[in-house]
């Protein structure tokens, strides 16, 4: 799954060779091998890969850091879920482009074993179980990229994608297989399109190469960085204090005391209001969050006894409805003892299937399945499932340029106030938001903030 397939963007940013997680990770900022001399400590609240990351370098840096978080395990939306004997990571799955991205070499480093995934291996079908011509296809996706690279020129601030691509193009708004597009192609990527920028749609920058999906784990990484790390776990933090020289961080009843902290939460928990700041946050901080978006994106994996799909990566179904189940990964291709295929809802849909039964959500795929395949074939024995919606500890997915959203709004996210508070998490990543490698660089970027002050 190619992340932001549609951007055409030179990768700007920190040169290959600082790309290195063992380099962000050891290198002090006098460039010198030494560990700062300090007493300093360091609340990071949350166990997410920013989190992690910040949290290792600061450690290494010689200052005592104490990790609070609000679940049993690290991670954060780095999820995996082996109860049915194959891992199926909840959240991040790919890395997105190996050439650069530094979590390719973390991943080597941390054990976590990966498989490439090519996108052009696929069948697409339309409604009725039609077969539908590559050639037809790929026409299609050249011409969206196409109108993707201009569309903007015709958008404002205060109007969203969707309005602005139904205008110029009501045919393709109507038809299935644009609808699949916009779906899988920008929803997935972004958010909601009624809600997503019309100027803003394609930001963000990428790394080139192989898309690799992790097959053993993405939490293997997690549980690679919290190795010798102080943390609390099963503490959900509620306020956080900052007008003395300490900060006070309140979670689970008790105080601890930091001359710093790094908030990592994501940014779903910051809209939500759940944790409560001394003095209230500066405007330009509570402007941010509102205005940037938080797409959701719930992922379904279904085993079979037999398999019964094409022998392809992918399995692509073109019905009505956009944002639901149609788009199939063939998990078999990767674990081949396993005959499994993972499916996925976007945006306001995903949403409404946290309030469906698994049933209920058995019987929406079957439908589409069983429209390509005939009606004959069997229903899933088992199936696991995600609700980031409404999951406490996230409230969504990922971020995204929502309209009104302006690019200064996630450099304001990761402003720090008084040198004493300090943010990160894809969200505060300008160049990177919503990955995994933009958590990732977040965190180091904040640790070396602090280590400045020393």
């Amino acid at each position: 799954m190619k992340r932001r397939k549609f951007v055409v963007k030179s990768i700007k940013g920190f040169p290959i060779i600082l790309l290195s997680p063992t380099i962000l990770t050891n290198s002090c900022v006098d460039g010198g091998d030494k560990k700062s001399d300090t007493d300093k400590t360091v609340i990071v609240i949350g166990a997410g890969i920013s989190g992690l990351a910040a949290s290792k370098k600061l450690k290494d840096e010689g200052f005592k850091v104490i990790v609070i978080e609000a679940q049993d395990k690290v991670g954060g939306r780095l999820i995996t879920n082996r109860s049915l004997g194959v891992a199926f990571d909840e959240g991040a799955s790919w890395i997105h482009g190996i050439n650069g991205n530094p979590i390719t070499a973390l991943a080597q480093e941390a054990g976590m074993n990966t498989f490439e995934t090519v996108d052009e291996n696929r069948k697409s079908y339309d409604a009725g179980g039609l077969l539908r011509t590559p050639m037809s296809y790929d026409e299609a996706e050249e011409e969206l990229y196409a109108i993707l690279e201009t569309l903007k020129t015709n958008g404002n601030i205060n109007q969203s994608f969707e309005d602005v691509f139904r205008s110029l193009y009501p045919l393709k708004y109507n038809d299935r297989l644009w609808k699949f597009f916009l779906s899988t192609y920008i929803t997935f990527d972004t958010g909601d399109l009624n809600n997503l920028s019309s100027l803003l749609y394609d930001e963000g920058e990428i790394f080139e190469g192989e898309e690799r999906i992790a097959t053993n784990g993405y939490d293997t990484i997690a549980t690679f960085l919290a190795k010798d790390l102080m943390i609390l776990f099963n503490e959900r933090v509620s306020s956080i204090d900052y007008t003395n020289s300490k900060v006070k961080v309140t979670h689970n009843g008790n105080v601890s005391e930091a001359d710093y902290v790094l908030l990592t939460v994501p940014l779903g928990v910051l809209k939500a209001n759940t944790i409560k700041f001394f003095p209230i946050l500066p405007e330009f901080k509570q402007t941010a969050i509102q205005k940037v978006g938080m797409n959701c994106v719930n992922k379904f994996l279904l085993i079979w006894d037999t398999a019964f799909w094409d022998d392809v990566q992918y399995i692509s179904y073109t019905p009505e409805i956009r944002d639901k189940f149609n788009y199939f990964l063939n998990v078999k291709k990767f674990h081949p003892q396993v005959n499994a295929l993972m499916t996925f809802a976007y945006s306001n849909y995903s949403i409404f299937t946290e309030s469906n039964s698994d049933q209920a959500i058995i019987n929406e795929i079957m439908n589409h399945l069983r429209d390509i395949y005939g009606p004959n074939i069997p229903d899933p024995v088992k199936m696991l499932r995600t609700k980031w919606q409404s999951n406490e500890n996230s409230f969504g997915s990922y971020s995204y340029t929502a309209v009104e959203t302006e690019m200064r709004h996630f450099e304001e996210l990761a402003q720090e106030i008084d040198n004493k508070l300090f943010f990160a998490g894809e969200h505060t990543e300008i160049d990177y938001f919503s990955t995994v490698h933009g958590a990732y660089l977040s965190g180091i970027r904040e640790a070396e903030k602090i280590i400045k002050l020393m």
